[in-house]
């Protein structure tokens, strides 16, 4: 692709799909928007002068020769339907997390972007996280020799307004799950430093959410990797009236290393045997949304990616096959839970 600017359209217009927009009215062209209700379809669409559709078929067929990228960023029980709708059509997608709720889905997607020859790219923005980014270059030349274990601490709050307020979140069909919506981002974060999960023990509740949500709002693991390592994934959204942290915390025969914060956005403690990390730049601030935070704004840095990778032969941060690696991870230790 030889662009001037990469068009854009986007299929789901709720909340995430604001950052979404303004993101490519700076990088790219926002052509048009599709949503079923008009109304948030024509809110996004008026902040990049586009047209706003809600039937995602007219959107797809009549913007052809007009858009190049479709963003996926309906609910995670439609990222499969939707992708492939557009990869159908001829479009890049770029999918919103989780790729899917279910490994099948993930499949279906990532075959469907080598039938019709498109690039599909997934959001895992936690990885351009400066701290995790520094700790990944260390891993991966070795400083912190074999790694024998992790602890991954996913601790923040979700009220029942959260939940209450929305039309599809703490349902199972469409949202999936904790770990989908909530902390997915974790969970690729695991896969990506440390490796693959071959064995999960662990438990799940519900404690404080039993009249909002479908599934946990709770859970306590205990992990076996395929290079040895062990580790633990200790999450809930019941932290009193705020998140408090998340953490991945590595423990290799060369060093330790725990990235801390609220959103994995702080180096809290380095201790490596001839090697420090050093010279962190500032990291983005977290998504806001009001009346709760999610992960890290780091959409400016997928878009980039994406167009470096459209334009420019750039490579390709998050794949369809790492955005299955987590769907089939959260598989695993859901089958072994619920």
């Amino acid at each position: 692709m030889n662009l001037q600017k990469v068009r854009f359209g986007i299929i789901g217009c709720g909340r995430i799909a604001e950052r979404h927009a303004r993101h490519i009215i700076n990088q790219g062209q926002l052509t048009a928007t599709c949503d079923i209700d008009s109304v948030r379809a024509k809110a996004i669409a008026t902040i990049g002068e586009a047209t706003a559709w809600s039937d995602i078929n007219t959107f797809l067929s009549e913007n052809k020769g007009k858009m190049d990228v479709v963003s996926v960023c309906s609910p995670n029980g439609l990222h499969a339907e939707h992708t492939i709708a557009a990869l159908k059509q001829g479009y890049h997608v770029l999918c919103e997390k989780p790729m899917a709720i279910s490994v099948e889905e993930c499949g279906r997607m990532i075959n469907e972007a080598e039938h019709a020859n498109r690039r599909l790219f997934i959001v895992k923005q936690n990885r351009f996280n400066p701290p995790v980014e520094a700790l990944k270059k260390a891993i991966d030349e070795g400083h912190l020799g074999r790694i024998f274990s992790v602890q991954l601490s996913c601790f923040w709050n979700r009220n029942d307004q959260y939940y209450q307020t929305s039309d599809w979140k703490g349902k199972k069909k469409m949202d999936g799950g904790t770990l989908f919506t909530q902390f997915s981002h974790f969970i690729d974060l695991l896969y990506w430093l440390i490796g693959d999960i071959k064995s999960v023990k662990g438990f799940t509740r519900n404690f404080a959410h039993q009249d909002t949500i479908e599934f946990e709002d709770t859970g306590v693991m205990a992990l076996k990797f395929d290079n040895g390592a062990i580790g633990t994934l200790n999450y809930t959204v019941n932290s009193h009236q705020k998140n408090m942290e998340g953490s991945i915390t590595v423990f290799g025969e060369k060093g330790t290393v725990k990235i801390g914060g609220q959103y994995l956005n702080e180096l809290e403690y380095q201790n490596i045997r001839n090697y420090r990390i050093d010279h962190l730049p500032r990291g983005a601030v977290a998504n806001d949304y009001g009346t709760y935070q999610g992960s890290m704004s780091n959409h400016d840095k997928v878009y980039k990616n994406l167009i470096s990778v459209l334009t420019r032969e750039g490579v390709i941060a998050t794949n369809g096959f790492e955005g299955l690696k987590t769907v089939e991870i959260i598989d695993k230790i859901y089958s072994k839970t619920r």
